[in-house]
């Protein structure tokens, strides 16, 4: 299967994590398990390329060829870790960009 077929969104966060979502083409969807979320190595195995830290987090039922991905804010991609200063530099741009006031 050509991992050129495979559509990658833009990423989107909320203030703990940042997401995307994986659409694949719907005949090497038929070949993945249906119950359960795919291992690291397993989307990897299927073509899927992305940076380190990214987690299959769900399965959305209706469409099960979009894998739904996350991974904490302030993930270093080269190591797939927390790093604490780009995580805390990640919540203050969300927390600008969006009016939301913490006390």
């Amino acid at each position: 299967m050509s991992a050129s077929r495979i559509e990658y969104s833009e990423k989107y966060a909320d203030d703990h994590n940042e997401y995307r979502h994986v659409i694949l083409p719907k005949d090497l969807a038929k070949t993945l398990p249906k119950s359960r979320l795919l291992t690291e190595s397993e989307w990897r195995s299927i073509g899927v390329q992305q940076s380190r830290g990214w987690q299959h987090y769900a399965i959305h039922r209706p469409e099960p060829h979009i894998l739904l991905f996350r991974r904490p804010l302030g993930t270093d991609p080269q190591s797939g870790r927390v790093d604490p200063e780009l995580e805390r530099k990640a919540r203050e741009e969300y927390l600008a960009q969006y009016g939301v006031n913490r006390k």
